[in-house]
């Protein structure tokens, strides 16, 4: 006897009636008793692709008849029964296992806990490389705009002996500075949502999406990363000498 998940139903049978027909698993038949009810993915498992059988039978076809488990699943009738059903669990194995604790007992909290502490460390991971771009970023900007006011002294020059102010100059390298960061961070942004494509097409069942959230995000530290590492510049050009400027070739 077996009992099949909704996906292997649709792959054998369709949607034909299935109670009772055979299937053959590790080349022995067993008769189809029941289908599970459509569940999906958890946990990067498809519990829609399972099949179940007895435990003797189980052992039988992958153990050789020898009694051995590799995991057995237990479900409390409440939240608040797992720990005394844990402790209960605990001390009927430990018996079994002539009072050698030779196992792991995990609940669902353990693992929650578990993948929770993996998601941070990967987060901080994220934001670890995230900063580091942020700042590779930012001084090339700020190369490029100090390479900008080198080549462009005796324009800065002109403008000042015509009656450009020092702030006028400023902000017209401040304003170049974050034009070309945010210009940066909507190629980022365009790269990101084709990545998500990508990432759709090749793993359908992974739920990824490019949020409003983490764009508006991006554009923020675009344009914090063009002010940042365009000050420096722009207080250089603007302190140039208009005679020393106008001389320079």
């Amino acid at each position: 006897m077996c009992v099949i998940g909704t996906d292997v139903r649709r792959e054998l049978f369709g949607h034909d009636a299935v109670l009772h027909e055979k299937v053959a698993i590790n080349r022995r038949k067993h008769m189809i008793v029941g289908v599970l009810e459509e569940r999906g993915m958890v946990l990067g498992i498809n519990l829609d692709n399972l099949v179940i059988v007895p435990l003797p039978s189980g052992q039988q076809m992958f153990h050789g008849g020898e009694d051995q488990l590799f995991e057995i699943i237990c479900s409390a009738r409440s939240p608040e029964d797992i720990g005394p059903a844990s402790d209960s669990i605990r001390e009927i194995l430990t018996a079994a296992h002539d009072y050698t604790e030779d196992f792991t007992i995990t609940d669902q909290d353990g693992l929650i806990g578990s993948f929770g502490r993996i998601f941070d460390v990967l987060r901080f991971m994220l934001a670890g490389i995230a900063c580091i771009s942020l700042l590779v970023g930012g001084i090339g900007i700020m190369n490029i705009m100090l390479v900008s006011v080198r080549e462009r002294t005796r324009e800065v020059g002109i403008r000042k002996a015509v009656g450009a102010k020092r702030k006028d100059i400023g902000l017209q390298f401040l304003i170049e500075a974050v034009t070309l960061s945010v210009f940066g961070g909507m190629v980022g942004v365009v790269i990101a949502w084709l990545g998500t494509l990508v990432v759709g097409q090749i793993y359908p069942s992974l739920p990824i999406r490019l949020s409003t959230w983490s764009v508006v995000m991006a554009f923020t530290f675009s344009l914090c990363v063009g002010v940042f590492f365009g000050v420096y510049p722009a207080f250089k050009a603007a302190g140039v000498d208009p005679v020393e400027a106008l001389r320079y070739e």
